[in-house]
Formats: structure tokens, sequence, C-alpha cells
């Protein structure tokens, strides 16, 4: 059983990516290998602050891993909140905080496209890097709909649909997210690294 580091806290992520890795993977968090420390996100970037937390993980563990880091771009609002998007409302990162800024901010712009962008930050066993991105794009809904999913998914609705991420079962979130599609570009290129 080969092994991957995930510098994340996150359970809902880690959730996620299970359920998209193929047999013979085994996905680890940051509460599997005992650090309950913080990663300082301190990038101006969704790359700069995925490499930040894989980068932080190699050099205190020697471990392949990898880090993600996501963003909801608006339009109406220049791209945020983007790389704040966990801490758009506040350093609490509630996401019914932030939900309910955005949607107050939107309340007088008709354009609601917005994309979903997950960047996934790969360092290997000799401490090279890659970086695998994944987007979603949609519009933000003018309420809160589905009780399922985490962070914004009760308020995006992605492209072509009229469900939000948080009506949808997990499969069907996963047929079509930022997070599956790089996710799926990092297995990938994971894959074709064994021959």
């Amino acid at each position: 059983m080969k092994t991957l580091i995930f510098a994340s806290h996150n359970k809902n992520k880690a959730i996620e990516i299970r359920a998209l890795l193929p047999k013979g993977l085994e996905l680890k968090t940051l509460n599997d290998i005992n650090l309950e420390e913080e990663i300082p996100e301190t990038g101006t970037t969704l790359e700069e602050n995925a490499l930040l937390k894989a980068q932080f993980i190699y050099r205190n563990f020697g471990e392949a891993c990898f880090a993600d880091d996501t963003g909801l771009e608006v339009k109406a609002l220049d791209g945020q909140p983007g790389v704040f998007s966990a801490r758009y409302a506040g350093l609490q990162k509630s996401s019914e905080d932030n939900m309910t800024k955005l949607l107050n901010e939107l309340k007088s712009k008709e354009n609601r496209k917005a994309r979903f962008r997950t960047v996934i930050a790969y360092i290997n066993k000799k401490g090279e890097e890659f970086l695998f991105d994944g987007t979603v794009e949609g519009i933000i809904a003018k309420e809160k709909m589905g009780e399922k999913g985490f962070g914004y998914d009760p308020i995006f609705i992605p492209e072509d649909g009229h469900l939000s991420f948080a009506q949808m079962t997990a499969d069907q979130k996963n047929e079509i997210s930022h997070r599956a599609r790089s996710l799926r570009r990092f297995l990938d290129f994971l894959d074709s690294q064994k021959s």
C-alpha cells in the first residue's frame, strides 16, 4: 500500500479525495501524522499557498506529499474572494459568515458568474515540485440551497446545472468538481511515473 500525505486538517476535503483514490493508495492527513499546528498560508495565489503547505511537510517529514488550495473567484467582484475564500468574512473561517458576506455583496449585481479553482502542489521523494489545476465554471445562487457539502457549496451552481454543489450527492459532485478535476490530473501524473 503506497501512502500519500495530504497537508490538510480538513476532514471534508479528505473524504472527497479518498473517494477518488485508486486501490493501493492510502491517504494520510495531518491529523493522521499527529501534526496539529496550522501551516501558515501567506501566499498571494492559490499556487503559492498549496506549495507552502507541501513544502512545510516535505521539509519536516521528508516524505512525498501534496497540498491543495481552493478559491471561489466571482466575476462581478474582480475575482474575489479568491485566495482569501476560507477567511473572506474573517479569521474565524466560518462558511456561514463567508456565504452571507458574498450574497450581500452580490445583491445589487446582475452578473453572478463565478468559478471554483483548486490547485494541487505535489512534492515527490526527490523534492521535485509539480502543480495541477482544476476549474469548474458556474454561478452564485441568490440564496443557500442544500445541506450537503461544505464551504460555499450551498451557493455555487456549476455550469449547465440547476443544483448547487450542496444539493448533489458526493458522487455527482465528484464527477465535475474543481477538486476532482485537479486530483484526476494529479493521479494521472502519478500513474505515468510508474512506468
